[in-house]
């Protein structure tokens, strides 16, 4: 029988510290600037939230054509070189701190921010494979975004095709 990550994860829980990987029984103090419960109850929080802000694709365009619009992809540097939306600036998911966003986004903390990532498209080939659906980049750069302070964000709500000329995709 296959075990899925999670229930291997429990079961990991489970286990005496000594049992788990590494066999340490001695605690780790976690740093204080790592706050996985934190995180937690932000996720919680911004699920609803997300819910509410998801955009079909013909919508979506037409909100980022809008004055003032930001259309974000978060990922990597590389993943955007291979292609990506016309009009969308890169910031990767993992050079989010504050400074950088600001620098960004400006200093309008409300100024529409659109997202999308691989997972939007349903072609899962290269330069957009998929990712696993709870691991999208969308979930981690909402959260991310929203946990920053920036409630206007919106995220495209739909798969489409990297192909099809109403995506502007822009590749090399």
């Amino acid at each position: 029988m296959r075990r899925t990550p999670l229930l291997l994860a429990c079961a990991l829980i489970a286990l005496p510290a000594a049992a788990q990987p590494g066999g340490e029984t001695d605690a780790v103090s976690t740093p204080p600037q790592i706050d996985y419960a934190g995180f937690a109850a932000l996720t919680q929080a911004v699920a609803p939230y997300r819910a509410e802000r998801r955009l079909p694709f013909a919508r979506f365009r037409q909100e980022v054509a809008r004055p003032g619009a930001l259309l974000l992809d978060a990922r990597s540097r590389d993943a955007f070189a291979a292609g990506h939306i016309a009009g969308a600036v890169n910031l990767p998911l993992t050079d989010f701190t504050a400074a950088r966003l600001a620098a960004l986004i400006g200093p309008d903390v409300n100024r529409p921010i659109y997202i999308y990532c691989n997972n939007n498209f349903a072609n899962d080939a290269e330069p957009v494979p998929m990712k696993r659906a709870q691991l999208s980049l969308n979930i981690q750069t909402f959260i991310n975004l929203v946990g920053y302070g920036y409630p206007n964000v919106w995220e495209l709500g739909e798969e489409i095709d990297f192909t099809d000329p109403a995506v502007a995709w822009v590749a090399p």
